[in-house]
């Protein structure tokens, strides 16, 4: 991914935790939708998803709705409704008036965004530096995501750990600050 297209991408994510004054992990992305007005919906109850989708972001009319495919593990269903947060947050170009979460090979740099966007929502770097969070146990553990997407975070924060510089960026350092009580209470525990 273009470092341009990350940053935005990060950015997003750490505005979203800041607007929506996330403090403790595991973040909850029903909620965060809940309170942006996003209606997230179980396919169970609507079967709009095909088969091959986990979820979608359906905009109609000014409504916004997340439909994810509530057959999958927790970790997964979370993942996707993050994501589809992402799709909606990053203002991604709706096709036929709808974002499908599947493995579309036709948009990957979109896909990409949605899933990085996912990822530092669910998992915030600074958070788990804060922590000294490392591995993929600790990170799925503490995020309540799956082992493939902490494995991807924990590949990324050993190249973070190794630049060190964590809360350079204001934003980052608000993300933080709200996470301020989390961090100590994990830390006394």
């Amino acid at each position: 991914m273009l470092y341009g297209i990350y940053k935005d991408t990060r950015n997003a994510a750490w505005r979203c935790l800041i607007d929506y004054n996330v403090s403790e992990l595991p973040v909850k992305p029903s909620l965060i939708a809940r309170a942006a007005g996003i209606k997230v919906i179980k396919n169970s109850d609507v079967h709009e998803l095909a088969p091959h989708e986990s979820g979608a972001s359906v905009l109609d009319g000014k409504q916004w709705y997340i439909i994810y495919d509530d057959e999958n593990t927790r970790q997964r269903c979370r993942f996707t409704v993050a994501h589809e947060l992402g799709h909606i947050f990053l203002g991604h170009e709706l096709r036929k008036g709808y974002h499908a979460r599947t493995f579309d090979t036709t948009r990957p740099t979109i896909e990409q965004q949605a899933d990085a966007f996912a990822v530092r929502l669910l998992a915030p770097a600074c958070v788990l530096w804060a922590l000294n969070v490392r591995t993929m146990t600790e990170i799925a553990e503490l995020c309540d995501i799956s082992n493939t997407a902490a494995q991807i975070r924990a590949e990324r924060m050993a190249l973070l750990y190794a630049r060190n510089k964590f809360l350079t960026s204001p934003l980052e350092r608000a993300v933080h600050s709200n996470f301020e009580a989390y961090i100590q209470r994990k830390k006394a525990e």
